[in-house]
């Protein structure tokens, strides 16, 4: 898939198939640390959104990896998702409904706030 053909969001179901399967991907939380310290999706790395621009040369290596973006509800990872295609991260998605929708259709019993 081109990257053009890349959607910008992605589903909570299809991010847990992939990491059921073991596909190589970055997952990043773009969160703050004190909800990433409440309650996270394990393999997800923390980036808060409000660090992103002077951290992004942290991504420099994943530029042509497949790069998934949660919140909490899918807007501010959705941001993201555009901001890092802007900057030349061509595949960037946003998983649509945060890990919100997450502890919902996921993982049930998780922590929502």
């Amino acid at each position: 898939m081109s990257a053009q053909e890349v959607p910008l969001e992605i589903d909570c179901p299809s991010v847990k198939a992939k990491l059921d399967a073991g596909d190589q991907f970055v997952f990043i939380d773009c969160r703050e640390t004190s909800e990433y310290e409440a309650v996270k999706i394990e393999g997800a790395t923390l980036l808060p959104m409000s660090e992103m621009a002077e951290r992004v040369g942290e991504l420099d290596e994943h530029r042509e990896s497949e790069i998934i973006i949660h919140c909490h509800h899918g807007g501010r990872s959705l941001r993201v998702a555009n901001w890092l295609r802007q900057q030349g991260f061509s595949t960037a998605q946003s998983m649509a409904g945060g890990i919100d929708v997450w502890a919902v259709a996921i993982e049930p019993g998780m922590l929502r706030y």
